[in-house]
């Protein structure tokens, strides 16, 4: 049974997301009960689990109301217990649970925050990232080291290009500009803002994009791209060094 995957719009900007697959239904993050639970009922869904990403609120405020609703178990990070709500599991890097397509795998990916964990299914190619990896973007370094973030950042690029990176809020267009400040001459990049442009026009979500895209595209994935660090005038640095001068330019940006 392939995966059938939801996109949640919720509060200003965030996103949840609905995974019905052959273990059941999952919501991942909880940033706003209302939206979610007008999701499911639509298709008569009933979660059996809340994974959460990391302990942010816009991530998890959610969680008591929907187990209300659902009775259905909630797990989350283990490296963030002291920060997030009760969990039923917590989850540890490596851990895996599943069948089929509905395989996951947790892959820590610290940065944003320090125990963030990103939620990965080979088999189905899906990967949901939140705040580390975002569309044309990472999450703005709260509590970990930008060494840290690159490296978790190197480790999901080395997943397949046709992985579909699910991340945690709508910033494409505000990191689309950056983007081009940054990489101003990359004719995929340009390519994808008009596309960016036309879809937010018309109402379409544009944080769900193939991991090909962002490797060709996404600055904080191009940080040993020789041109990329001509332009920054880096050439001889190493690729962790760019990529923190280009999270301290986003953070002034």
């Amino acid at each position: 049974m392939p995966l059938d995957i939801v996109t949640v719009p919720c509060l200003e900007d965030n996103y949840a997301y609905l995974v019905n697959g052959p273990d059941g239904v999952a919501v991942i993050d909880a940033p706003e009960a209302a939206p979610i639970i007008a999701a499911l009922d639509a298709r008569g869904w009933i979660p059996g689990v809340i994974m959460i990403t990391h302990h942010h609120w816009d991530h998890v405020q959610a969680i008591d109301e929907l187990k209300q609703k659902y009775g259905c178990m909630v797990m989350g990070p283990e490296a963030e217990k002291d920060k997030l709500p009760p969990m039923d599991h917590y989850l540890a890097a490596g851990q895996t649970g599943g069948s089929g397509d509905g395989a996951m795998e947790v892959i820590p990916v610290p940065g944003h925050t320090l125990g963030h964990i990103a939620y990965h299914y080979p088999q189905a190619r899906a990967l949901f990232t939140a705040d580390s990896l975002m569309a044309l973007g990472c999450g703005r370094l709260f509590e970990g080291t930008p060494d840290m973030m690159w490296d978790s950042l190197s480790r999901l690029a080395t997943l397949p290009g046709d992985t579909m990176v699910y991340s945690g809020h709508e910033y494409t267009a505000s990191n689309a500009k950056f983007a081009l400040s940054i990489d101003p001459e990359n004719p995929d990049l340009i390519s994808r803002v008009q596309d960016i442009t036309a879809a937010r026009a018309a109402g379409h979500p544009t944080a769900q994009v193939p991991l090909s895209l962002e490797l060709a595209t996404n600055p904080f994935l191009r940080a040993s791209d020789p041109g990329l660090k001509r332009h920054l005038g880096m050439e001889d640095a190493s690729d962790a060094a760019v990529f923190t001068e280009i999270r301290a330019r986003k953070d002034r940006f």
